[in-house]
């Protein structure tokens, strides 16, 4: 017996993660396609102008900001499948993570996006990668900023698998 959900258009389709009991559990993708899967997240470290033009200049106390939490990313994205209960171990074929910062408002925008050839996509590895990003460059502010703030994570777009292509509004 499936546990089945309403999806917002009055069809029912069992929930993935549960089993007979309700029990969760990981879903068996070993019957899935294996294609091409791309996804891309964002979002956003608030700190002050002051803050963002140190950020920029390279001149914190624990050293270049930008580089070390971009490489954080990269390699959280990497360990996704150990920080996420269900997730599965995916073959990343590639992961960006680009750092922008605004030194006249303060926000520095993270965006990430991973890629794979596989049987599941990575939506969670890319919001993963931002996300490790961003609480990398809170560390690594926090010296003259504890104030700064990680806003508007989101998934922005994602594409290929069964239920296809998916961009945000």
């Amino acid at each position: 017996m499936w546990a089945t959900a309403d999806v917002g258009d009055a069809t029912e389709r069992p929930f993935t993660h549960l089993d007979g009991s309700g029990r969760a559990r990981m879903v068996a993708v070993g019957d899935k396609l294996v294609t091409e899967r791309t996804a891309r997240a964002a979002c956003q470290v608030v700190v002050t102008p002051a803050t963002a033009r140190r950020v920029a200049a390279a001149d914190l106390p624990k050293g270049e900001a930008v580089t070390v939490a971009r490489v954080a990313g990269i390699q959280a994205a990497k360990r996704t499948h150990e920080l996420i209960p269900f997730c599965h171990q995916v073959g990343l074929t590639a992961v960006e993570v680009v750092i922008e910062v605004d030194v006249e408002t303060g926000a520095i925008a993270v965006t990430g996006e991973a890629q794979a050839v596989d049987r599941t996509g990575v939506e969670m590895e890319a919001l993963v990668a931002v996300s490790v990003a961003a609480l990398t460059l809170y560390d690594m502010v926090k010296a003259v900023e504890r104030g700064a703030r990680i806003t508007d994570l989101r998934l922005v777009e994602k594409t290929g698998g069964t239920k296809g292509d998916w961009h945000a509004v």
